[in-house]
């Protein structure tokens, strides 16, 4: 009867197990509520958006004239209904064309505004014919997404470039990777402001502004540059992803805020020179490097005013300009894809501090990069990311094989002592203690460390979540296949037992979706403990015998990659496990293991 309630208990605890996990960490509904929760609270933070406003209002400078604006962010941006559609936005104003081999879009010239954004290279689902991925969108438009440079002047300046300027197209007719455009604009005080917009063959915009003051005094202005969007990523949001506001700002360093904690209070870091900062997804990400060489101060804020947004932005210095002089000023804005090879380069030429922390690599940083490159190393070479992570799976092992040889090595001499533990059972019966007891003591004569085989497995944890992180992050792993049914290693096996792997006309749901692969991770899982000797501890043995089946199911949401890697692991893991206890003179007894599983058990004597 104690052992039925103990095998009961321990059925009960694996299915709470894996509904807690697929409710509280994998399920899209989770994400869905909070959304619905933040939304319903929008009209609560309004008075506490109206002080976060307050904070961003410009501050005079400590030299030269002072400059009296403060950054764009009230009703000039920020429509109470945004119904427009994307073509009747986009046809509304002035425009120049972007076309590049990696972008498609328009510069807007009113504000000189990058607002209208695609990605050639990238679609929304793995289907090809599926529209490309837009990043930046109008701002009268439901999914208002832009980049915005401008100035902050005085009543001596006039006048100065910002949301409203209408600029004039003064070289050039598109931008292209080879083809620059310039606009211009003169105000009524005889300052004439010049932007060249370059591109690259990839992401990364230079604006090179050249202010030239052809007035007779002296004048001092401020750049701003800032990053706006209307709504937040769609996808759920995992734990393990960071999503929202990003920069390296001075001594702050990395700075990681995330959308619900800018709704808040805003994020004021403490004014800096040099560095970058922007929004973040996923995949994507829009970010701002401003003038390297004069101080600014920065703010990652949210506003309810009209339309709730969120900003980053920053104010620099003002700058004096004498009469009959020109001063240039140079910042980049990249908007696009965070490949990784990209986004290194990019820190390397440009010298741009941190940039790629702009990829979430996570606390295990000099964990994950590096496992990413070896991936990258066998994907150019073999042409498929499945393929590349069977290779690093198989070098992993190689590096943890003498701490793996120790963990077998201590399984294998913990089933040579099989015959003497089952003599002390025999010999003490229900006498847990004395049992325990003397197992410790037997432990101890034969120089065997229990324990011993637990620290392999828990060294390679940080190993399992790096890779994790590598294709669950990466932009490389987005809509890369392996073979068969599987054509996303970033997304979860989509068969289904439940359907029989699409065999019957109907979905599975979530919580009940077990396919293929993590099928196969179960079994190699099974296989794998059935190499090790059954725990004395009925508990123990319910909990070692269920194991298998509970992470099937705790996988089965996991992106298909990471579970080929966890079922390619267990069979290299069994393999090796075969050879050591081979070498060290024990029987390898895994089919007599899983011929003792179908054996029925004698009853207990009375």
């Amino acid at each position: 009867m104690e052992n039925n309630r103990n095998y009961f208990i321990a059925i009960a605890l694996s299915v709470l197990i894996v509904l807690a996990w697929q409710f509280f960490y994998m399920n899209p509904r989770l994400d869905a509520q909070r959304q619905a929760e933040q939304a319903a609270k929008l009209q609560q933070q309004t008075q506490q958006a109206q002080s976060t406003q307050t904070q961003t209002q410009t501050q005079a400078p400590a030299a030269g004239t002072p400059v009296n604006g403060s950054l764009p962010a009230n009703d000039q941006t920020a429509p109470t209904t945004l119904n427009r559609d994307q073509s009747v936005a986009k046809t509304s104003s002035s425009r120049v064309a972007i076309d590049t081999a990696a972008l498609a879009g328009t510069i807007n010239l009113e504000g000189a505004r990058l607002d209208d954004l695609q990605l050639k290279t990238y679609h929304e689902t793995v289907d090809k014919s599926s529209p490309i991925i837009t990043l930046f969108s109008p701002a009268d438009t439901k999914d208002g997404y832009f980049t915005e440079l401008g100035y902050i002047g005085s009543d001596a300046t006039g006048a100065v470039p910002g949301p409203s300027t209408i600029w004039t197209l003064s070289g050039g007719d598109k931008l292209t990777e080879k083809t620059p455009v310039t606009l211009s604009y003169t105000n009524d005080k005889g300052i004439t402001f010049t932007r060249t917009i370059s591109v690259d063959d990839h992401y990364m915009f230079t604006i090179t502004d050249k202010v030239a003051n052809a007035g007779q005094a002296p004048v001092s202005l401020s750049s701003y540059g800032r990053v706006t969007r209307y709504n937040k990523p769609t996808t759920p949001t995992a734990y393990v992803l960071h999503e929202g506001f990003i920069g390296v700002i001075g001594d702050d360093g990395l700075i990681e805020t995330k959308y619900t904690a800018a709704e808040k209070e805003a994020v004021n870091p403490a004014k800096a020179t040099g560095g970058w900062l922007g929004i973040t997804d996923k995949y994507w990400a829009a970010t701002i490097v401003p003038p390297q060489s004069t101080a600014y101060d920065a703010h990652f804020s949210h506003f309810t005013d009209g339309q709730p947004r969120y900003q980053a932005d920053y104010k620099q210095d003002a700058i004096t300009i004498a009469p009959g002089q020109s001063q240039e000023l140079k910042s980049l804005v990249f908007a696009g894809a965070k490949e990784v090879p990209v986004i290194d380069r990019y820190e390397t030429s440009y010298s741009i501090p941190r940039f790629d922390r702009l990829i979430d690599w996570g606390w295990f940083y000099f964990i994950t990069k590096p496992m990413f490159k070896l991936m990258d190393f066998f994907f150019h070479f073999f042409g498929n990311f499945g393929v590349a992570i069977l290779c690093t799976t198989i070098v992993v092992k190689a590096l943890f094989f003498p701490l793996a040889s120790k963990q077998y090595a201590s399984m294998a001499n913990m089933k040579r002592m099989q015959p003497k533990m089952e003599e002390l059972k025999a010999k003490f019966g229900d006498d847990r203690m004395g049992l325990q007891q003397a197992t410790m003591q037997l432990y101890k004569e034969e120089k065997i460390n229990p324990i011993a085989g637990c620290w392999p497995v828990l060294l390679q944890i940080p190993i399992f979540f790096s890779l994790y992180k590598v294709i669950y992050i990466t932009i490389e792993m987005r809509h890369a296949p392996f073979f068969g049914w599987i054509q996303d290693l970033s997304a979860p096996d989509p068969t289904s037992i439940v359907n029989l792997f699409g065999l019957l006309p109907f979905a599975a749901p979530t919580i009940l979706h077990l396919g293929v692969w993590p099928l196969i991770m179960g079994v190699t899982m099974f296989l794998q403990m059935r190499m090790n000797p059954t725990p004395p501890d009925p508990t123990q043995a319910m909990i070692f015998n269920w194991m298998p089946l509970v992470f099937m199911f705790m996988l089965s949401s996991f992106p298909a990659g990471l579970v080929i890697y966890w079922a390619w692991n267990n069979t290299l893991s069994v393999i090796q496990q075969s050879i050591i206890m081979k070498r060290h003179g024990v029987k390898v007894e895994l089919f007599d293991n899983l011929k003792g599983l179908f054996k029925r058990k004698p009853a207990p004597s009375k």
